[in-house]
């Protein structure tokens, strides 16, 4: 009994995989050309500010001006580049959008050791380690080092970076790198990060987006092995389940982040679980009335 329940399980979850595989191009030209042109456009600015007036250019005055905007919307803008998030918003794409899922996984391990890997490289100090408390305006909890780059903006980038790519239109793309930018922006707006930051997360993490395209297509056997991807959609489960014993420092945004939590996991539940046996249930009572 037990042999035939997970033999369905899995020949539904291979079905499934192969289904949703078939629903997402397995390339995007125009998509590759977004995300690269917003690199190049993200690792110029960032070069200009750095070259024409120094790694703490611009600060001062987004700092100031974001702080006529509540201090919870920063904080629910920048939660989305918390690498957990990522995590649980990839659940909600896993099972119907396997090539997506799986092209998250290879940008995500791109962008980590490109952001893991420079931050302590460079270790950069960040505002509250260089500025007066009173100079500027803080929120959250006060880093001091490892700047360089932005790790949130990385993550949104990776993460934004790929749903542009895969997105069918021209302003589901524009929306998506927009938000990678506005999380880049509440970087400084929390006063953590300085805008070269942000620049240099945006570039290396849409940059990732697209190593991650490269590195999905030539890797198959992670979008349509069921083992491979139950093991990475158990992991996503176990890093979104920590959304709700940690905010990340940031308090306001925790009832949002528990509330994410338990519907990635509950939808993951109910894809991979309960509407599968739901299905193998009716199949066999079908069965039964035709004998």
């Amino acid at each position: 009994m037990a042999e035939g329940l997970f033999g369905f399980l899995r020949r539904d979850l291979r079905e499934a995989l192969a289904a949703g595989a078939a629903r997402t191009p397995v390339a995007s030209t125009q998509g590759a050309l977004w995300v690269s042109h917003w690199a190049a456009a993200a690792a110029g600015a960032g070069l200009v500010l750095f070259l024409l007036v120094g790694y703490h250019a611009g600060f001062d005055r987004l700092n100031a001006a974001a702080a006529a905007l509540p201090p919870l919307l920063w904080e629910l803008v920048t939660v989305l580049g918390d690498e957990r998030v990522a995590f649980a918003l990839a659940l909600l794409l896993a099972r119907h959008r396997p090539r997506v899922f799986w092209t998250l996984i290879c940008a995500g391990l791109v962008a980590a050791a490109y952001a893991r890997g420079l931050k302590p490289l460079v270790d950069a100090a960040r505002p509250p380690a260089v500025l007066a408390a009173d100079a500027f305006n803080l929120i959250g909890p006060g880093h001091r080092r490892y700047s360089f780059p932005s790790g949130h903006t990385v993550t949104a980038g990776v993460f934004f970076g790929v749903l542009a790519y895969y997105a069918g239109r021209a302003h589901w793309r524009a929306l998506f790198l927009l938000a990678a930018l506005a999380v880049g922006v509440s970087r400084v707006a929390l006063g953590v990060h300085w805008p070269v930051d942000v620049a240099a997360g945006i570039a290396g993490g849409s940059l990732a987006a697209l190593a991650g395209v490269w590195l999905a297509q030539r890797s198959l056997w992670g979008v349509y092995d069921s083992a491979v991807h139950l093991a990475f959609v158990t992991i996503s489960a176990i890093v979104a389940a920590s959304l709700w014993v940690d905010d990340g420092g940031y308090s306001g945004a925790a009832p949002v982040l528990q509330l994410l939590a338990v519907v990635s996991i509950g939808y993951a539940v109910l894809s991979y679980l309960i509407l599968p046996l739901r299905r193998g249930l009716f199949r066999r009572g079908a069965d039964a009335d035709a004998a």
